[in-house]
């Protein structure tokens, strides 16, 4: 078979699972939201460093299939074509050579079709149940069919007299980032301490997942979702916990709480900790809760109760409170910082407690103690400012209610977490229905929000992508309404990395009719890049409601008569509820100081070990070195822990690959292998068990651990496991390959960044794309006039055709020539990129930057005359890299693939690459703010390029610094 021909079968077929004795080190895979995908091309890596990030590797969960399932769509088919032609080039600097290498895997994520405004939307997975379980429910028929009309939301018109009002349901604080150091955060709050204007409190920090709970009528939500097994584990520990405070009344109480929340339209939320829901620092010697917000809703902005207020409102209802301690002068605030600094890198939670109740002024310890429940392993404390009257509301509360009693720890509250679990194997929906059928219907009366309502499976539950129109296009009913479609807006406007996820709401199906519909919406946020841009937007608008973390609103749209119109309109403009303040609270940088502060014992085992697994199986104990150094300098270790741990972790690495072979390690479950290595590590010395913390006592979670399908994370967010179509040999090339349809092969890329060798290879090589269609390439350095225009009358003059279009196409207004273009001439559209981990707000680190200017200052002769004679050559470069500011490289890939469904990666730099050079670094950084303050002086559009990016200062530097390595 042909080299040609094996391309084609790759293309029909989807290839085998990515090796792990594959001689190349990129991170391959095809990404398929849908009908989208992205490639990796398999590298001639260039051994240039990279910018130190700390982002989590997410390990991927492959399965394979015994079938195919057919061909791919005409977008997918062009990235299979383009990507198994580029994976066999390997392209240098100053040569034509052409290597083959490797192959390629792909994977495909499930999906199910959610309302979306987001940039990179997915759709999250929860728990999959069939109709089985939802007789059990309680429901009406008729209004069941009401929801499962398909034509409900289609005949529901927008007009004038349709109006929208929503509520927000559940809800967290808001992700509040400090735009200062946290050395400088901390200064300030030890001044604003030691002036009397705050209080500084601190807070535990108990290691599980965010649980949110609104009541039986409300809902039970993980951070980004509901109806799954975390929120089941949730609403089952927390109904345990009313049983062993109130024992005989226990029944009575959860239905009174239940009301209460619903009554006053509240939720609680809660770090849930519990040893089936998979591994983080430490498995817990208990499932238990802490409750860390309580939170009125009203009908306007949600308002959290102070932590005065938390533990009263706790102590009434015998819920479990977090351990706190207050510090409000100057010498104790700054004692803590002390304390921290003396034990951030040994410190367990006895050791930490002990020392935090010696220096704080005012210690309230949890009801919870975490040696006992959690364990000596401590994530790590929180600390912010409070009012300075804090202190004596403290001390008020605290006598006003004091600890209550545990009526029911003595009694048989029956089967336990663990023993539910292990009890039910068979699936996740066994498991959720036997701990809400444990849990007792005064609690959990109803379960749609799990399974459905009679007849109807839980996927019914998702909406058309309408909704979210329809609800921005309708009149809001009252103040709350309008502010929340002031924040998604917003974030649709500047094309945050978020999705809007709407659902049906199962709780109001008896209410629903032809005028009047009832929806779920879920404002899913991927990146915390979002919750930093933000900011800046509250800062312009100071009455912009805050951008929540777990962040959840009840959607009703509705149409009103004449009579009713005009009070609904009133209600509109007024605000009303919590909503009286002009500024925003969350908006006052000095109010909201807030440092989160982790303990190293428990960053190895989660950091270090977990989150480098992926690394150290897939690429290998040199990446898994450079990696975890990376981090190690990041945080700041010391020289002396920096030794110890990167002894350990090797001999840590070496020990795992010997016993686990190419098979990966589950991060839900490392701690089975770690904590056993650990605890053997520290027996050799005191040192080593300083090093370690505390190890030994291990929970055995095997039989007991949760059944999560789809491959859910630890929250209920949405990693689905990737499934892999081997490739069969019966299946024409020819039927599935597009012959009647165009490609364009295009760049949205920077100079420098190989998109001129890349065409110039797959012109030269003979066998084209692997198909008959003729490749043409049109270099924008040597077309005179427009460019784009030119790109499109060729497109017309041979449609069938495969255009490379060897120019950078930066922004929006060039992807929409070519989105154009392919409509006019039924072709499909390939975005080539190189590969790179990007900046907080820009797609290219400083990394690629580095590399793309180092080939433009080496060549000579450039078409363009953008090479080492080209006197402004550095300052052509910033121009291309600000072109993509504003989108980090999640929100780019994203836009990118929604445009055109495909994606192709090139590799560009080993991961297990040297630190960028200082001076490198230094230089660039100086050039993106000389060019970012002479574009605010002279306009994004100055044909003058400013004298003080020098030209000459850059290749000096270069010249002198990245040819050393």
């Amino acid at each position: 078979m042909s080299a040609p021909q094996r391309f084609l079968c790759t293309l029909s077929h989807a290839p085998p699972l990515y090796s792990s004795i594959s001689t190349f080190k990129s991170r391959t895979f095809l990404f398929l939201p849908f009908v989208h995908s992205y490639r990796t091309l398999t590298p001639s890596l260039s051994p240039m460093p990279r910018n130190q990030r700390s982002g989590a590797h997410v390990e991927r969960k492959w399965k394979q299939k015994a079938k195919t399932e057919g061909h791919l769509s005409a977008m997918a088919d062009a990235a299979e074509t383009v990507t198994n032609k580029l994976s066999g080039l390997s392209i240098g600097e100053n040569s034509g050579k052409t290597v083959a290498q490797g192959s390629i895997a792909t994977w495909k994520p499930k999906s199910y079709g959610t309302a979306s405004g987001g940039t990179v939307t997915e759709v999250e997975n929860g728990a999959g149940v069939d109709a089985s379980v939802a007789s059990t429910q309680k429901s009406s028929g008729s209004g069941l069919s009401k929801i499962f009309r398909g034509d409900l939301l289609e005949n529901f018109t927008v007009d004038n007299s349709t109006y929208s009002r929503a509520q927000v349901r559940a809800t967290f604080y808001p992700k509040f980032e400090n735009e200062k150091s946290d050395q400088e955060v901390r200064t300030r709050m030890i001044e604003l301490v030691a002036k009397g204007l705050a209080t500084l409190e601190v807070s535990l920090k108990h290691s599980g997942s965010l649980f949110m709970y609104a009541g039986h009528e409300g809902g039970a939500y993980a951070k980004n979702s509901f109806g799954n097994i975390y929120t089941a584990v949730g609403v089952f520990v927390l109904g345990r916990m009313f049983r062993e405070a109130w024992g005989t009344e226990a029944s009575k109480k959860q239905a009174e709480f239940n009301n209460f929340l619903e009554r006053n339209h509240m939720c609680i939320s809660m770090e849930l900790v519990t040893a089936v829901l998979g591994d983080h620092g430490q498995r817990p010697q208990e499932d238990y809760a802490v409750v860390t917000a309580v939170t009125e809703l009203g009908n306007g902005k949600p308002k959290f109760y102070s932590t005065p207020e938390i533990i009263a409102f706790c102590r009434k209802w015998r819920l479990p409170t977090n351990h706190v301690w207050l510090f409000s002068t100057r010498k104790s605030a700054a004692s803590f910082f002390a304390a921290y600094d003396a034990l951030c890198e040994e410190g367990t939670a006895t050791s930490v407690c002990k020392a935090l109740d010696e220096i704080a002024d005012i210690s309230v310890p949890g009801s919870k103690d975490h040696v006992k429940a959690q364990g000596e392993i401590l994530e790590g404390l929180v600390a912010r400012l409070v009012s300075h009257d804090s202190s004596n509301h403290i001390e008020k509360t605290l006598k006003e209610f004091p600890p209550p009693p545990a009526d029911g720890v003595a009694l048989d509250s029956g089967p336990s977490l663990r023993e539910i679990c292990a009890a039910n194997r068979t699936d996740e929906k066994q498991q959720i229905k036997a701990l809400l059928e444990s849990v007792g219907s005064s609690f959990c009366p109803a379960y749609s929000d799990w399974f459905g309502t009679d007849g109807a499976d839980y996927h019914s539950r998702n909406a058309d992508r309408s909704v979210l129109s329809k609800f921005l296009q309708a009149h809001p009913a009252d103040y709350s309404t309008k502010k929340l479609q002031e924040i998604v807006r917003l974030m649709r406007e500047k094309r945050f990395p978020a999705a809007f996820k709407c659902y049906h709401n199962f709780h109001k199906v008896d209410a629903m009719s032809s005028d009047n519909i009832f929806y779920k919406m879920v404002i899913h946020v991927h990146s915390d890049s979002a919750f930093r841009r933000y900011q800046k937007e509250m800062r312009l608008k100071p009455g912009l409601w805050p951008l929540y973390r777990g962040f959840f609103v009840d959607i009703n749209l509705f149409k009103a008569n004449k009579e009713t119109a005009g009070e609904v309109s009133k209600n509109s403009v007024n605000e009303t509820g919590n909503s009286s303040s002009g500024k925003d609270d969350f908006a006052d940088e000095d109010a909201n100081l807030m440092v989160k502060l982790k303990f190293l014992t428990y960053k190895l085992r989660t950091f270090l070990i977990r989150n480098g697994l992926s690394i150290l199986f897939k690429e290998g104990p040199g990446a898994y070195k450079a990696y975890y150094l990376r981090q190690m300098k990041i945080w700041g270790t010391s020289a002396a822990k920096q030794r110890e741990l990167s002894n350990m972790l090797d001999e840590w690495a070496v020990y795992i690959r010997r016993k686990c072979g190419n098979k990966p390690l589950s991060s839900s479950t490392y701690l089975s292998e770690a904590e056993p290595f650990l605890e053997q590590f520290a027996k050799r010395s005191p040192q080593n068990q300083a090093l370690i913390g505390s190890a030994g006592n291990l929970v055995r979670t095997e039989d007991f651990l949760a059944i999560v399908e789809g491959g859910q994370d630890e929250e209920g967010d949405l990693v689905a496991e990737r499934e892999i179509a081997l490739p069969g040999p019966n299946i024409s090339v020819k039927d599935t390959v597009p012959k009647y349809e165009g490609l364009i092969v295009f760049f949205p890329g920077i100079p420098g960044c190989a998109k001129s060798a890349l065409c110039k290879e797959l012109l030269n090589d003979q066998g084209g794309l692997g198909d008959d269609r003729p490749v043409h390439s049109l270099m924008g350095d040597l077309i005179k006039g427009k460019y784009w225009q030119k790109v499109a009358e060729e497109r017309r003059k041979k449609p069938n055709s495969i255009m490379l279009a060897d120019k950078n196409a930066p922004n929006e207004e060039v992807w929409r020539l070519i989105e154009d273009m392919c409509h006019k001439t039924r072709a499909s559209a390939v975005p080539v990129v190189a590969e790179s981990e990007g900046t907080d707000s820009n797609p290219f680190s400083l990394d690629a930057l580095a590399v793309f200017m180092f080939r433009v200052l080496q060549r000579v002769n450039h078409p363009g005359n953008l090479d080492k004679g080209s006197p402004n050559a550095g300052y052509v470069l910033l121009m291309f890299y600000h072109l993509y500011e504003g989108r980090n490289r999640r929100e780019f890939e994203g836009e990118l693939i929604e445009r055109f469904g495909s994606l192709v990666k090139m590799p560009l730099l080993k991961s297990d690459r040297n630190p960028l050079p200082e001076p490198v670094q230094s230089v660039l950084e100086e050039g993106i703010d000389l060019y970012k303050l002479h574009t605010k002086r002279h306009g994004s559009k100055s044909e003058e390029t400013p004298s003080c990016i020098s030209h000459q200062c850059f290749r000096k530097i270069f010249s002198t610094s990245l040819l050393k390595f």
